[in-house]
């Protein structure tokens, strides 16, 4: 009995790569998706940079460092690297009809990319639910530039993970990212205690164990709680991904013909490009 690779059961085997999931929509062309991740790139780098300068000018150096302990930090992060990569591949494949970065760069990079889109459609729903149910406490904030950062991290996290989920032609979530998903939670927890013991504080409160660890069953008993949510988002996800292809079933054999009359013509363009 031959052993499957991580390539099948990510599902971006050879036998997928005219499909072209991660660079199509079933509603949008290719050149309004790339431009669309390409401003959500923009509008999340922008944000980042200009929270740090407004640190830097009031004072609180300290908080820009601060912010790689943060998954809230480390997820935006990661939207941010995917809408980039992602425009960028959507735009080679407007240009060229192909995907010219994944065709020539090792098959792993494919698994990678998948499993970013994994995270970045999954973990965003996380970090707006803990936030807003555990980290939260009214009243809303008197600071504009606070309320403004909460929204852009907490709210519109979720509504690029979403955007994400219903705009391209990718396929349903491979189930054999969950032990990745769970692999990079424990990673972060890893992260938060190390933060502890070099700088002395949490990242966040409920991590807290206590000076003797009286606190550790509670703090247990929120990391399952997490744990839980996290295969509850994924599955959430997976669903609405795996409705969405049912849907646009129709629609998407049409966008096919369509790609491959894109690729035809630009048969030449592509020549042309690699002289």
């Amino acid at each position: 009995m031959s052993r499957l690779s991580l390539t099948t059961l990510f599902g971006v085997d050879p036998t997928t790569d005219d499909k072209h999931h991660f660079e199509t929509s079933w509603i949008l062309s290719p050149a309004i998706l790339a431009g669309l991740r390409g401003l959500i790139s923009l509008y999340i780098f922008t944000s980042i940079f200009v929270f740090w300068g407004w640190y830097g000018t009031h004072n609180d150096h300290a908080s820009i460092g601060h912010t790689f302990s943060y998954f809230t930090w480390l997820t935006y992060w990661g939207i941010g690297f995917y809408m980039l990569f992602a425009a960028i591949h959507t735009a080679f494949y407007t240009r060229t009809g192909h995907s010219i970065l994944l065709n020539r760069w090792p098959r792993a990079f494919r698994v990678l990319h998948c499993l970013l889109y994994v995270t970045i459609t999954t973990y965003p729903f996380l970090v707006t639910v803990v936030f807003w149910a555990v980290l939260f406490t009214p009243p809303w904030y008197k600071k504009t530039f606070t309320g403004w950062q909460n929204i852009s991290q907490h709210c519109l996290n979720s509504v690029y993970a979403l955007l994400e989920i219903i705009l391209p032609a990718t396929a349903p979530h491979p189930f054999i990212a969950i032990p990745f998903l769970i692999l990079m939670l424990l990673s972060y927890l890893c992260v938060a205690y190390i933060t502890h013991e070099t700088e002395g504080w949490y990242p966040y409160t409920f991590l807290d164990i206590g000076d003797h660890g009286q606190k550790s069953k509670r703090v247990m008993g929120y990391c399952f709680a997490i744990l839980g949510a996290v295969l509850v988002c994924f599955l959430l996800s997976w669903a609405l991904i795996h409705l969405r292809c049912r849907l646009t079933h129709d629609y998407t054999l049409v966008c096919d013909d369509v790609n491959k009359t894109i690729r035809r013509n630009s048969a030449i363009k592509s020549e042309d490009y690699f002289q």
